[in-house]
This record gives C-alpha cells, structure tokens and sequence, in this order.
C-alpha cells in the first residue's frame, strides 16, 4: 500500500469518525418539570420534531426548582418548566434568555369518594384547603419546591394555614414527584393537588375523582426559555432555538393541542396568549 493510499484511508477514517461524533453529538438536553413527562406529552411531541428537526431531545424530567438549579449549574440546553416568577427571576438573572409562554392546564385537588372534609364540587379552592385543614383530613404534599408544590404552599397561604406547623400530622410531605405523592396520597386516603395533565394520564386512580376545580387560582402555565449561552458556554443554543420555535410554531402548538387521552385534552396551545 503505498503512502498516497494510506493518507487517503486516513482523512476518510477522519472524515467519518467526525461525521460520527456530529452525530451523537445532535442532541440537546431539556430540563423539565415532571408533570410534562408524567402525562405522556413527549412521547407524543418529541418523535415528531425529531424526525422533522432530526435532533435528538433528551430530558431531564425533575421538579421545577431542581430543573432550575441544573439550568443554572448549565446543565441543558433549554428549560421548560411552570412556575412564572421563578422562570422570570431566572431569566433577569441572566441564566435564561428570554421565558416564552408555552402551554397551560390546570391544578385540581384530587379525594376520595368518602370526601371527609365535605369540599367535592367546591369550585373555591381556598375555602376547600380551609376546610381540609379544619377536619384534619390526609393531605399529601410533594414537598419537593416544584411548581406545582410552590403552587400548593401559594394556596395554603393565602387561606391563611401554616402548613409547616402541621407537617407530619394531618399534614404530610412525600418529598416526591407526582405520581409517586399520588400513589402514596390515595394509599392514605388523603387530598392531593396535582395538574390535571397527570390526573388524566394517572392509572390508578380507584375510587378517586376530582374534588375542587374551576378556581382561577388553579391557572397552570407552562413557560420554555433557552438556556443562556453567555452564562453556560456549552448551551448549543442553536438546536435549542431551534427546539423552541418549534415548539411554538403552528405546527408544534398543533401538536400540542392534538394531545388528548380519552377524548380529554391535557394542554391548551398559549403561545398567542396575550399575558397582560
């Protein structure tokens, strides 16, 4: 073999083993809330922009604060979560670009059939958790600062009950995800709060049913912000970008929209919702 022919065999090698590494390298990582994956959603959207982007998306599907902390800690790529203020304080730090709103649903708080703080039909959430609090009835809390637990300690709050006082009582913290405080809520009979994605998509409800619901209050907005470059210089901002204004094109709020289990639809496309 001569000198010409193994220089040639060489940069072909080269070539390929690149051509392989930029393979395995065309995919991003988004850190996400759990309730997202929980309902099913990605396994419905993800296949789609993929073989339309033909990027890979991997995610990292934990509470809403620890999504954060690993976005800031520049692990990802883009950050879809639910928790407005702490998504906007994100960004004004500089660890985001910009939040652009996504999707929504809703909260619900979930009971048992023998309703033992009287709150099922009640469409006022504060005035359910006051009662929940005044029978001592199970609460399970995922404890866990996701969105969906800041979102529950905003409730209690605002209904004026110190539910740390009570933590352990009637009162308990799984320190879980969603399904996992469901499973242990309804295993001890208790209330949970949980977003009705999950709830629909949920599979062992047994004689469980939506308690409270229709309460403003219960807004649930989803907002997605790419990671920003300038603080995280390993973001591949470009195929997160990419990611994004899919996500928010027509055809990927279509997608969203598309989603249903059982006839019921777990997102609302919001990406035209005017916030003021």
């Amino acid at each position: 073999m001569t000198r010409l022919t193994l220089l040639s065999a060489g940069v072909a090698f080269t070539l390929a083993a690149a051509s392989a590494l930029a393979q395995e390298d065309n995919f991003i990582i988004v850190q996400s809330t759990t309730s997202t994956e929980a309902s099913g959603l990605y396994e419905h959207l993800l296949p789609i922009f993929q073989e339309e982007a033909g990027i890979e998306v991997r995610v990292v599907a934990v509470g809403t604060g620890q999504a954060i902390n690993n976005a800031e800690n520049c692990d990802g790529d883009v950050l879809l979560v639910h928790a407005t203020a702490q998504e906007e304080a994100f960004v004004e730090a500089g660890f985001g670009v910009s939040r652009e709103p996504l999707m929504y649903n809703d909260f619900v708080i979930v009971g048992p059939a023998a309703d033992p703080a009287g709150v099922a039909g009640s469409t006022d959430v504060v005035d359910a958790l006051t009662k929940i609090a005044e029978s001592e009835a199970i609460f399970a809390s995922r404890g866990d600062d996701s969105g969906t637990h800041s979102k529950e300690l905003e409730l209690w709050e605002v209904a004026g009950i110190d539910v740390a006082a009570v933590s352990g009582s009637w009162y308990r913290e799984t320190g879980s995800g969603m399904g996992e405080t469901l499973n242990t809520g309804i295993g001890m009979g208790g209330y949970v709060l949980t977003d009705r994605a999950t709830w629909i998509n949920y599979g062992n409800k047994g004689e469980y049913t939506v308690a409270v619901e229709g309460d403003e209050a219960m807004f649930n907005p989803y907002g997605i912000i790419l990671v920003s470059p300038e603080h995280c210089e390993n973001v591949k901002a470009e195929a997160g970008q990419t990611f994004i204004d899919w996500m928010l094109s027509d055809a990927g709020q279509q997608a969203i929209e598309d989603y249903k289990i059982d006839g019921q639809q777990l997102f609302f496309p919001d990406a035209d919702r005017n916030e003021s």
